[in-house]
């Protein structure tokens, strides 16, 4: 990881051939992690309630 205390020069702040460079030790890094989680939670939540429903459903005469 990056360490946020050193300075950047410009040279090796230009794009590399894979991509922008990035900094995932800040709080963007963070941020994305949280959303991620909630999203995951949501859907697994949704997903469960939908098999239980088809369980529900499928138990009926």
């Amino acid at each position: 990881m990056a360490d946020p205390t050193t300075t950047v020069t410009p040279a090796a702040a230009a794009d590399t051939a894979a991509g922008p460079k990035t900094m995932d030790a800040g709080k963007w890094a963070n941020k994305r992690v949280y959303h991620r989680l909630v999203i995951y939670t949501a859907g697994i939540h949704v997903f469960a309630g939908f098999i239980i429903l088809l369980f529900e459903l499928g138990s009926r005469k």
